[in-house]
């Protein structure tokens, strides 16, 4: 029968971009008179901006957090609030800084405003962890839960990767903890296995793009729970051993939980086989990669654990002191020298390689099972295959199986999955890939491109190529009209081509093409249209700028007499393009641009059927009705105008 026990923390939690703009009226909700702001020495400048914003209710700023929150610190801090009449505290900054307050709030019961700028989550637990003497003891208390916590995505944006690798891995610990502790329950599980996938999918992301905010809002959402978490169950093997290890040597406190979460995991992993399916499950691999090197890199986390694990005389005493701090849980119980044979050792005798992994190899999945059908499959890959390779095929292997499962198709509904991928392919020829146009109307050639295309903030965005781009189209001089044919409302499209900094960029080619006013591209109507028809190649001059004339771009479908087509048709979907105008953009030294820009008032601009439209790629069409204009344009009036800057990102920028 179902029985547990659940500890709900009471605190107010406030989310998003620009919240800390709150916190004056946060401060008089409370009724606070003589608030004390704690920050870590690094962190006084931001830390007197946030008293300026409080104002006479401030009583000063106190700089001096620092790791695993000794004790002697807080007392220096003590002396400030009894000399100055503090009645409440503001921590900006990460679990040291939180720490501090928790430290105070033990002694004082004065209230406390929290603003993290890491993803340790420590500021929604009651759990205060002191260091004295080289001794790190932990302690919990409702006193210490913070009584207002506030989220600000934009506190963490310049956190550096690295450090958001090993600050996200800490907070992964808690909830990877929390599924297997001895006060564990279901509500708990819920959201640790929530926090966990939050994290797993943000942090690679961090890792190589650190100022994207969603990935940042991500993360801070998955640290949030993650300290939920830890706050409801308490701590199990891994937090007692990186508090020993911590308080002991003086170990980086983010750091050495992002290199003993492998090792505590793979060693409780016989005693909880059900967590670690779950875990498994809800980071849809086989392997439990949420604490794994691998992963940590991807997070920016780091392989060696400087003083920890590398001097062969400091394992016993740590083991010594693991043994009598760690409770007991749910995993396996410490025997005597567990520590050290299970989880302290040198990196030389326990490589933390890309194999190291907690899951059966293949010799345990050798017979076929519904609910193991992707580890079946992917443990018969052989052990010396291309490493892309195994990736690759594991994620296909892995999504396959479980699009299946959610589905569960007759075999009359997958029999007709197949004859559909035949017609595909039968329908391919030099001239035409249907296989191409599939993976666009699924939107697919638009998250690949955009995969490959990640530029930094500002610099024009890509879309896809489509398949009627001509190379060595012919070369014109500015303002030229490429439009041959004389079709459809002329068009002067005019603009800049500038790097990310502003400034412009001379000698930059700019390709064009679009389709005519009957919604077809030269090469679709050899004999039709005239050769090079709505094509050309721009250069700017010395401010960067370009022009050219040509007609307003009209919407136009794509080819919808094969089996895509019919899918199309039988999804309730059009085939039709928004208007638009193709685009390649290059220059020497900068990462060229493939791109569109879309006219306004196309009634498919929010339909596209390949989802090339990118809201930062819709321009302003200027509808313009001036007869001595038209005339010296030699336009008819009224016309269209377009005003269009492309922003190049250095290479050198794209590649990092």
């Amino acid at each position: 029968m179902l029985s547990f026990t659940y500890n709900g923390r009471p605190s107010r939690v406030i989310f998003g971009s620009g919240t800390l703009s709150r916190l004056p009226e946060e401060v008089e909700r409370l009724d606070l008179k003589r608030v004390l702001v704690l920050a870590t020495p690094p962190q006084r400048q931001d830390a007197e901006r946030l008293a300026a914003s409080i104002g006479d209710r401030c009583a000063g700023v106190f700089a001096g957090a620092v790791m695993h929150t000794p004790v002697g610190v807080t007392d220096e801090a003590l002396e400030l609030v009894r000399r100055d009449g503090v009645d409440g505290l503001v921590a900006v900054g990460g679990g040291s800084t939180t720490g501090l307050a928790k430290a105070i709030a033990l002694r004082t019961d004065l209230p406390q405003i929290v603003a993290p700028t890491t993803y340790a989550g420590s500021e929604m637990t009651p759990i205060l962890g002191e260091t004295k003497d080289g001794r790190k003891v932990t302690q919990s208390s409702p006193k210490i839960l913070p009584e207002i916590v506030i989220y600000d995505v934009d506190l963490t944006l310049t956190l550096p990767a690295a450090m958001s690798g090993t600050s996200g891995m800490n907070a992964i610990a808690h909830a990877i903890e929390a599924l297997y502790a001895k006060e564990g329950n279901p509500i708990t599980e819920l959201m640790a296995l929530e926090a966990i996938g939050a994290l797993y999918e943000s942090l690679p992301v961090i890792a190589r793009e650190p100022s994207d905010r969603d990935a940042r809002a991500k993360a801070l959402y998955g640290a949030w729970l993650c300290g939920i978490c830890l706050g409801s169950v308490g701590m199990a093997l891994h937090h007692k051993l990186c508090h020993t290890l911590g308080g002991m040597f003086d170990l980086p406190h983010a750091e050495t939980h992002t290199i003993v979460l492998p090792q505590a995991l793979a060693y409780n992993a016989p005693a909880i086989p059900e967590v670690m399916d779950k875990l498994r499950r809800r980071l849809r691999t086989h392997r439990s990669e949420a604490g794994t090197p691998r992963h940590r890199d991807a997070g920016g986390g780091r392989r060696r654990g400087d003083r920890a694990g590398s001097e062969q005389s400091l394992l016993e005493p740590a083991a010594v002191a693991t043994r009598r701090v760690a409770r007991p849980d749910r995993a396996s119980p410490l025997g005597r020298g567990a520590p050290r044979g299970g989880l302290i050792k040198k990196e030389e005798e326990r490589p933390m390689s890309e194999e190291t992994t907690v899951t059966p190899k293949a010799p345990e999945y050798p017979y076929f099972e519904e609910h193991l059908s992707e580890e079946v499959v992917n443990a018969r890959m052989g052990d010396d295959i291309d490493p892309r390779l195994r990736e690759v095929m594991e994620a296909v292997v892995r999504h396959l199986h479980a699009a299946v499962k959610e589905i569960e198709p007759t075999h009359d509904e997958w029999m007709k999955a197949i004859r559909f991928l035949t017609d595909v392919g039968h329908m391919c020829t030099d001239w035409r890939q249907e296989f191409i146009l599939l993976s666009d109307i699924l939107g697919v050639s638009m998250l690949v491109d955009s995969i490959n295309h990640r530029r930094p903030s500002g610099a024009t965005e890509n879309t896809i190529l489509g398949p009627f781009y001509v190379p060595e189209a012919p070369r014109y001089a500015p303002g030229t009209n490429i439009c041959l044919d004389g079709k459809g409302e002329p068009m002067v499209v005019r603009g800049r081509v500038v790097d990310t900094d502003g400034n412009p960029v001379a000698g930059a080619l700019v390709d064009v093409w679009q389709t005519n006013d009957d919604g077809f591209y030269d090469v679709q109507q050899k004999g039709v249209q005239p050769d090079w028809n709505l094509r050309g190649v721009f250069t700017t001059d010395k401010a960067g700028e370009y022009w050219f004339r040509t007609s307003k771009p009209r919407y136009y479908p794509i080819p919808d007499d094969g089996p895509v087509g019919k899918l199309l048709g039988a999804l309730g979907r059009h085939p039709n393009r928004s208007a638009h105008i193709h685009f390649i953009v290059s220059a020497e030294g900068y990462d060229p641009v493939i791109t569109h820009i879309f006219s306004p008032d196309c009634e498919y601009l929010d339909q596209d059927a390949v989802f090339g439209v990118k809201d930062s790629l819709i321009a302003e069409f200027h509808r313009v009705d001036d007869e001595d204009e038209a005339r010296r344009l030699e336009f008819a009036s009224p016309f269209w105008t377009v005003d269009w800057n492309f922003v190049l990102a250095n290479k050198a920028a794209v590649a990092q």
